[in-house]
């Protein structure tokens, strides 16, 4: 098993030295209309997110009717749903129709095209279109399709939601064994928005993946209120973070409710802009904005008296008081100038400067 500790998407290196590349789910949040699809894509650039993804599936492709009637109810986020789950995702998938205006939008804006795929002809269709392929969680055990994709070549998103750790690492072994790109997305598959959920989006899952491979490319696909969440994720190690997006949180529509709108979109990127600066590059050092708190904020010895030259420095003498030029003795060195001679005449609270001994 082989994977890259980097790839590109387009024309953005995903590493772990990178910025965090951020993909906006609109997923069904078009409402089945191609002019709101194209603004969005729009307003999640304008955003700050790198990628637009969509979701391409047909109803009849994607869920069996009979399956969820025999269910006897709708459950989990779908409760909410007034239509039957088939009606639903017939109502709002992605129109194949609409790709080359979809492309030629995230173009002219400058932004990443890319799609989950759910059926295998959806995989055909975008290998030569998208720079990338995303496996949704609940895809993870559809071996011909994430196969598909792994050998089209394009690096690969794994979401991992509602999957145990036995599960990832057969599919991981099973990709890489053709496609070294891979990123593993942390994932909890409850669409409900409930706070009750931060409990279960297990963030050090994360560095479970880090540890089991390292320099692998890890990101989090998230679907809990704010951004608190993928703060914690970045913090940890994720490179790729995904999250719905949508122009209008009240909107009705399967996605809209949980989903991130322009402002807080942006106040996310920016959140994580600010953390990544902040987590810096591990090394303990002083910094530069600290060359001058250092010497205000450190202590000197300082003499408790006037000295003339040629007098020996005895311990009261001395006493510990801030600031500390450069050049200037340490408390931390006081035993080793106590009797020292020193070199020139000082009034009292001079520094002693090493260069003053003698």
């Amino acid at each position: 098993m082989t994977y890259n500790s980097e790839f590109f998407i387009g024309d953005r290196k995903i590493s772990a030295e990178s910025p965090t590349y951020f993909i906006a789910d609109i997923a069904a949040n078009h409402d089945g209309d191609l002019d709101r699809a194209k603004m969005l894509i729009k307003l999640a650039k304008e955003a700050g997110a790198d990628c637009a993804k969509f979701q391409h599936f047909k109803a009849n492709a994607i869920v069996s009717a009979v399956g969820f009637d025999t269910m006897g109810s709708q459950v989990s986020h779908q409760a909410k749903w007034k239509k039957s789950v088939s009606e639903i995702y017939d109502q709002y998938h992605t129109r194949r129709e609409w790709t080359d205006e979809l492309v030629r939008t995230a173009n002219e804006v400058g932004i990443d095209f890319m799609t989950t795929p759910y059926d295998l002809e959806a995989v055909e269709m975008f290998k030569d279109i998208v720079p990338a392929f995303k496996v949704g969680s609940g895809d993870i055990t559809f071996r011909q399709s994430f196969m598909k994709m792994a050998e089209s070549g394009k690096p690969i998103l794994l979401a991992t939601g509602a999957s145990t750790m036995d599960e990832v690492v057969e599919v991981v072994e099973m990709i890489t064994a053709v496609n070294p790109n891979l990123c593993l997305l942390q994932c909890n598959t409850n669409y409900t928005g409930s706070l009750d959920n931060f409990n279960y989006v297990n963030l050090r899952v994360i560095t479970t993946f880090l540890a089991k491979w390292p320099g692998l490319i890890v990101g989090f696909s998230d679907h809990t209120p704010g951004h608190s969440a993928v703060l914690g994720a970045v913090s940890l190690g994720a490179r790729v973070v995904e999250k719905h997006f949508t122009d209008d949180n009240s909107r009705e529509g399967p996605d809209h409710s949980f989903a991130l709108n322009p402002v807080t979109w942006a106040a996310m990127v920016e959140g994580v802009r600010e953390l990544e600066a902040a987590l810096g590059d591990g090394v303990k050092r002083i910094e530069e904005n600290e060359t001058e708190t250092v010497v205000i904020q450190r202590r000197s010895l300082r003499l408790t008296r006037d000295m003339n030259a040629g007098e020996i420095l005895q311990p009261t003498d001395l006493e510990a008081l801030r600031p500390c030029p450069n050049g200037a003795v340490s408390p931390m060195h006081s035993e080793a100038i106590e009797g020292r001679t020193l070199g020139v005449s000082k009034k009292k609270g001079a520094e002693i400067l090493w260069t003053d001994l003698s």
